[in-house]
């Protein structure tokens, strides 16, 4: 009795397992809330210049890099006094 006890309990998981209906087999996608905005939309950069909160991740990060570099590039000129090389010119006696 216990072994016919125990091929029924593998028969009741082996049919637990397999869905019988198709509506089961549809894919359900609980995670996958893209379409879900979370707060205002965001904006290119140049449609909202004074605004960086509005800017797309992407454009911030691009804004924000140019300006560091800038701002390190003209801080080296201030420095460096932004040095040209003289060439001395030796005029040649006629």
């Amino acid at each position: 009795m216990a072994t016919s006890l125990t091929m029924a309990a593998r028969r009741a998981t082996t049919f637990t397992r397999f869905p019988s209906s198709a509506t089961s087999l549809i894919q359900r996608r609980g995670l996958a809330g893209s379409a879900d905005h979370h707060g205002p939309p965001k904006v290119n950069c140049w449609k909202e210049p004074m605004n960086p909160a509005q800017w797309k991740e992407e454009h911030f990060v691009i804004v924000s890099l140019s300006g560091w570099g800038l701002l390190f590039y003209g801080g080296y000129k201030l420095f460096t006094g932004g040095k040209n090389k003289e060439e001395n010119l030796v005029q040649a006696s006629q």
